[in-house]
């Protein structure tokens, strides 16, 4: 079974958590961001047809309107993710039947005029209202009209209107108007500053690792992405020895280094780097059997991303062969 957890290199914004008018935004997801959850996209700060999150990087895309909370497999969403209210406010609209499936050219038009798929309004006090969307069919909790609190369970992540992969987009509104949680005030592009309107800190994550596995060979990145690609503990007559790492964020010019060591020492060592930037990307390295069997003992796979020389993330597994 895959280990659920990853560790992924957070860095705090360049603005304080801080009220606005005494209004502030709580985390909006059962997960620990960067343990089991990461934000995929942020709200675009590019005018033009660019697209650049708060920090002027590229985790967002053109005419981004939230900030997607996601999960790293589609098993995490299976099992179950809670979508809470990040604020006090009152419903005033929700949806639910839509069924869930990754979107293809051929979807959008089905799902026209219902991209949020599944999903939950609430308004609260000062003009501000918060929007939560692609929620698992079947799982929406609340009702028009009701008065919510701060955490209250509003559904489940799930995979409802038009999206690829599974995730909780957060769109923050004030008086109509769209928002980012993240730079809040006066606002002349990315990196203009303005304070946050989280409760608590909530770090940047500027992409990273966020799962990874063992396979006898290259897995399919469909079966990488349903979260069924890690086949840890390998027999020990398996015909290869393969550790494959998923990953967001990639920028162009960055090494992902792979490796595992076993009881005799390292088994192998390869490194990729990226010849172009790739919003969700795997890789995988291995070594082909050449005895009748591998070594018996503890055996280590390691992926690691490195950005300008520097460490960005790090995800290591450990399995048994006996």
């Amino acid at each position: 079974m895959r280990r659920l957890g990853f560790a992924l290199a957070m860095i705090l914004p360049p603005a304080a958590p801080a009220a606005a008018g005494g209004f502030a935004l709580h985390w909006p997801v059962d997960c620990t961001l960067g343990q089991d959850c990461y934000i995929q996209q942020y709200v675009d700060h590019d005018p033009g047809p660019g697209a650049q999150d708060f920090t002027c990087s590229g985790l967002s895309y053109d005419g981004h309107k939230g900030t997607d909370i996601a999960l790293p497999f589609l098993s995490d969403m299976h099992a179950g993710v809670g979508v809470l209210a990040a604020a006090d406010g009152v419903v005033a609209g929700t949806r639910d039947g839509m069924a869930g499936r990754l979107a293809t050219g051929k979807s959008a038009e089905a799902v026209a005029g219902r991209e949020c798929g599944n999903g939950v309004v609430i308004r609260h006090a000062g003009g501000w209202e918060t929007q939560y969307c692609h929620l698992k069919n079947g799982s929406v909790r609340v009702r028009s009209g009701d008065k919510v609190a701060a955490g209250t369970p509003l559904g489940e992540i799930g995979l409802s209107g038009q999206t690829q992969f599974p995730h909780l987009h957060l769109s923050l509104r004030k008086n109509g108007a769209v928002a980012d949680p993240f730079q809040i005030g006066p606002q002349e592009g990315c990196g203009a500053g303005g304070a946050q309107l989280w409760a608590e800190d909530v770090p940047y994550g500027p992409g990273g690792l966020t799962g990874g596995g063992f396979h006898t060979e290259i897995p399919d990145y469909a079966d990488v992405k349903a979260g069924r690609a890690d086949l840890a503990p390998l027999a020990a007559d398996a015909p290869a020895l393969v550790f494959w790492t998923l990953a967001y964020g990639g920028r162009k010019g960055d090494e992902i280094t792979l490796s595992a060591t076993g009881p005799e020492g390292e088994v192998f060592r390869q490194r990729a780097v990226l010849e172009k930037p790739q919003a969700q990307l795997f890789r995988a390295a291995g070594k082909r059997l050449k005895t009748d069997r591998w070594p018996a003992g503890a055996y280590t796979g390691t992926a690691i991303l490195m950005r300008n020389g520097k460490e960005i993330s790090r995800y290591s597994q450990k399995m048994e062969i006996r």
